[in-house]
């Protein structure tokens, strides 16, 4: 497959995955956060297997409390996780011990309340700003070293370009994908979100590497070949590695996300669209912005010379 004179069909498939999510971050509210960037309180809430307690049930309850703000999230067997504006000691133990005598027989709220926790909009801040200077220190470093690493090929410059437009390019599929999930199922961003997404970013790079390390010695062994040529021969041989090697993680990835539980869904997901986007980028926009770099021009079918 001549993957490089079809680099036109590359560019245009990314854009009309990544244009969905750009949309719902325009006209939506965006990425829904989660307690770890708003501050606020959530608890684990289990009722006794005695007592049937549904989602409208402990949400009508909690509106009785003056609570109609919290959010819950029904977590299967009698589970719920529940997240409403900060609360102090007082306050929870209130909360906790209403709901109990209002949905069980148990007045005591010990027994149900599983986990608590609070974190204040001052925490949240600093959250948000580490990760901001975590990312941006992630993709300087990259930038840095793999213009070093490639400092023996013409141009290095251009292959540290390619990785950091392909790693933005799979963080906008996931950023995008869950502003929709926030609009669409009420998804929420937190620190495993971010966790999740550095972790992709550093898988993007990797699989980039993979080609640009086999551009690089095809491009000092076949001086008598085009870079374009150079480019495609690379490509065919590294994509059957980079698909096996995806294709073992996406199968461990989702036993994990339909077995792992809930606590880990958002963390599983982001790596699963990591792992996609990043498989694809390495082949389809790493690879072929370095060929455009160099030709400085794209193929596009139909125009006419």
């Amino acid at each position: 497959m001549n993957f490089v004179n079809n680099r036109f069909w590359f560019f245009i498939i990314s854009l009309l995955v990544i244009s969905p999510g750009i949309v719902f971050l325009i006209i939506a509210p965006g990425l829904k956060p989660g307690i770890d960037f708003t501050g606020g309180s959530s608890m684990t809430l289990v009722f006794p297997e005695t007592t049937q307690v549904t989602q409208k049930n402990l949400r009508d309850q909690l509106t009785l409390l003056n609570y109609s703000e919290s959010t819950v999230q029904n977590m299967g067997d009698n589970s719920f996780f529940v997240r409403t504006k900060e609360l102090n000691e007082e306050e929870k133990d209130k909360l906790v011990t209403g709901l109990a005598e209002k949905l069980t027989t148990d007045t005591n709220s010990e027994n149900i309340l599983q986990g608590f926790d609070l974190v204040s909009p001052v925490i949240a801040r600093e959250t948000i700003l580490n990760a901001f200077w975590a990312v941006l220190a992630a993709a300087f470093g990259i930038f840095f070293y793999i213009w070093w690493a490639f400092r023996n090929v013409p141009s290095p410059f251009r292959y540290s370009f390619a990785a950091i437009a392909a790693l933005i390019h799979d963080a906008i599929i996931v950023i995008g994908i869950f502003s929709i999930l926030g609009e669409t199922m009420n998804m929420e961003v937190n620190t495993m979100f971010l966790i999740a997404l550095l972790t992709v970013i550093g898988y993007s790079v990797n699989d980039t590497i993979v080609v640009f390390d086999k551009i690089r010695e095809n491009v000092l062994s076949y001086n008598n070949r085009t870079f374009t040529e150079v480019v495609n021969l690379s490509i065919s041989e590294t994509i059957g590695r980079s698909i096996n090697t995806s294709f073992t993680l996406l199968i461990t990835l989702i036993a994990l996300l339909l077995f792992g539980g809930t606590t880990i869904r958002e963390f599983l997901i982001v790596l699963l669209i990591g792992v996609i986007a990043g498989t694809y980028s390495s082949v389809a926009i790493a690879s072929q912005i370095l060929v455009t770099w160099e030709q400085k021009n794209i193929p596009i079918p139909f125009r006419k010379n």
